[in-house]
């Protein structure tokens, strides 16, 4: 994690970005005439990356069409500058990976684990002196996973991360930037697996640009996630996590507490409804609908949430 004194200017130059914030990169809803009223506005925050817009988006509709006062504010970056804009109270939500969560939160310090609920417990104390409460996790969850191309897999007779610590030194690993300082990314598989890459290619958090490298084979290995249906769809092989490197991901809802304080427990009982519905397979489909069909993320969220019943039919989530 960088330190205090950098993210506080991250935060700045994020506070920055969220004033001049307007309907091209974000949407509010409008609820009750709060919309105008400093502080009354809760704004949903995403990562960088495509499933995480999508989450936003599904719970941000949900509050609206719930009658609360929502901005959504999607891609605002990675979790080094999104979380610290939550604790600053910049923004007010943020869909989160539990053991990732876990990890930044408590500085390295605690443990992740790949139980559910011991890691929403431990999230909890983390993150309880910094005016955050972790919603309830879903049972969706969405880890790291370490892939590598069919042919490559049969070439090195690649099943398991561990299988690649003879013939790293002659592979090019290919992930976000932030990848090489990260617990579970480069850091991690150095530490537990003792991994070292012939080279690091800086690319995009799960997106686009990595599973193009990897297709291409301009990077031997990529760090992608579970849920991504690019994988599937380009017959890509997934290393099993032999050493258990990779915590329990589940969703989990990350609010500050003043908004709660603001409007009561129903704000919970919202985004907790949401969560519940929300499994892992489920959000593989709506990614597909995102990342292979290339339908927009908000209208993928609104159609879900009607179809479960969380926005009334015909109506709009925002």
């Amino acid at each position: 994690m960088k330190p205090r004194a950098v993210l506080t200017a991250a935060c700045a130059g994020l506070a920055v970005m969220l004033s001049a914030c307007t309907s091209s990169s974000g949407h509010v809803s409008s609820a009750a005439g709060l919309a105008g009223r400093p502080g009354t506005v809760i704004t949903v925050g995403s990562f960088d990356f495509p499933e995480s817009v999508l989450l936003a988006e599904i719970y941000g509709q949900a509050l609206a069409a719930d009658n609360f006062p929502v901005r959504i504010l999607p891609n605002l970056g990675p979790r080094e500058l999104v979380d610290p804009a939550l604790m600053d109270g910049l923004v007010q939500l943020v869909p989160e990976y539990a053991g990732s969560a876990l990890e930044f939160f408590s500085l390295g310090r605690l443990s992740a684990t790949s139980d559910a609920e011991a890691a929403n417990r431990a999230l909890a104390g983390s993150v309880a002196g910094r005016r955050l409460v972790p919603a309830r996790p879903a049972p969706a969850q969405d880890a790291n996973a370490i892939v590598v191309t069919a042919a490559t897999a049969a070439r090195y007779g690649l099943r398991s991360i561990a299988d690649l610590a003879k013939v790293a030194p002659h592979l090019v690993f290919g992930g976000p930037p932030e990848c090489p300082g990260r617990a579970y990314c480069l850091t991690g598989l150095k530490r537990v697996y003792g991994l070292r890459f012939k080279q690091f290619t800086p690319l995009d958090a799960g997106g686009p640009l990595t599973l193009q490298a990897l297709a291409a084979g301009y990077i031997d290995v990529a760090l992608l996630f579970t849920t991504d249906p690019g994988i599937p769809a380009r017959h890509f092989t997934v290393l099993a996590d032999d050493r258990g490197l990779q915590p329990a991901e589940n969703i989990t809802p990350l609010v500050g507490r003043d908004a709660i304080a603001r409007y009561g427990p129903r704000l919970l009982a919202v985004v907790n409804k949401v969560s519940a519905l929300l499994d892992t397979g489920t959000l593989r489909a709506l990614d597909a609908r995102v990342e292979l069909a290339r339908q927009d993320a908000r209208m993928v969220a609104g159609s879900w949430l009607r179809a479960r019943g969380l926005i009334r039919a015909g109506g709009e989530g925002h």
